[in-house]
């Protein structure tokens, strides 16, 4: 009836359709997470011009302006002077000393750890 070669090509054949089903499928199915990524991507472009729109209707200067002067009483609002605008370079530095280094860097240690609190911190590296 069936010779061997007949068995071994029919097995062939369901080996090979059960493999591209089975591609098939996978495809599909990242085709669709694909889509599913894409429908997301649109939703979150469309939220940002959304909020891009809005943005720019909150910071309208006429409508600030209304703001402004309805809520002046509650914000005590001044208008900026000239003489409030400087550089940085003209800006005054504050000096700092040993102290205010040693509790940035070193967290607020223990006062009983004296041999820690005496080390020279520059730059974040402890010497």
């Amino acid at each position: 009836m069936f010779r061997t070669s007949d068995i071994v090509l029919i097995a062939v054949m369901v080996a090979a359709a059960a493999f591209t089903y089975k591609t098939k499928a996978e495809a599909e199915n990242r085709q669709a997470s694909l889509r599913k990524i894409e429908q997301q991507i649109r939703f979150e472009e469309d939220s940002i011009d959304l909020l891009k729109a809005d943005w720019s209707l909150l910071t309208q200067p006429a409508r600030l302006q209304k703001l402004a002067q309805t809520y002046q009483a509650e914000l005590a609002l001044q208008p900026l002077e000239a003489r409030q605008i400087v550089g940085l370079d003209e800006l005054p530095s504050k000096p700092l000393s040993i102290e205010d280094l040693s509790n940035q860097h070193l967290g607020g240690m223990a006062e009983g750890d004296a041999a820690d609190k005496d080390k020279i911190v520059t730059g974040g590296v402890v010497q």
